[in-house]
């Protein structure tokens, strides 16, 4: 049952007032949210395979590998929340998503193959993206229980724990040695100089 709060004298709607009539100002920015991680998703898809062949440990091409996989299922859960609202599955280009694609490159580039400090390099970056999709999808969520679309809600919620989960695996490889292993090679260097 939707429950109404007083804010001010005024009564605001709970999670199922209003919800499905397609036309609220909050429905319609779900949606633009919706076609703006729709977006980031499919290009990861093509973002991650780079990141994957520019790693160094088999540990972290590994996990890029499984994300990549997991990645592609979250485009489909999207197309699923797009149906549940009867709207096409559409992508809006995602700015930030662009900017911090573009950053996973310039690091693979700017950093030594075949050292750790790219991979540290590529972890930082993947957990970027990792962050950024935990704050949209979280965010995403409770907009759907706002709207009183919880099917959607518990699709999006499964991709949020998966994005939490990945960047948990991440920051293990990283506290598993690589990032020790990037300052030895800084070391290692200054030795022979």
């Amino acid at each position: 049952m939707a429950k109404t709060k007083a804010t001010n004298g005024k009564k605001t709607a709970g999670p199922m007032m209003g919800a499905g009539k397609g036309n609220s100002q909050l429905e319609k920015y779900f949606q633009e949210s919706l076609k703006d991680i729709y977006w980031a998703e499919k290009n990861l898809t093509k973002a991650l395979p780079k990141m994957q062949k520019a790693a160094t440990t088999e540990e972290l091409k590994t996990a890029i590998g499984e994300h990549i996989t997991q990645t592609q299922e979250h485009v489909n859960r999207l197309e699923r929340v797009f149906e549940s609202f009867g709207w096409r599955a559409q992508a809006k280009k995602c700015d930030a998503m662009e900017g911090l694609i573009e950053e996973g490159n310039s690091i693979v580039e700017e950093t030594e193959q075949g050292s750790m400090t790219r991979d540290v390099g590529i972890i930082m970056a993947a957990q970027k993206v990792e962050h950024y999709e935990i704050a949209t999808y979280g965010g995403l969520v409770q907009l759907a229980r706002t709207i009183g679309n919880e099917g959607a809600a518990k699709i999006l919620a499964t991709t949020l724990e998966e994005e939490k989960e990945t960047d948990r695996g991440l920051s293990e490889i990283a506290e598993g040695g690589i990032n020790w292993e990037a300052e030895q090679e800084l070391a290692d260097k200054d030795r022979e100089n």
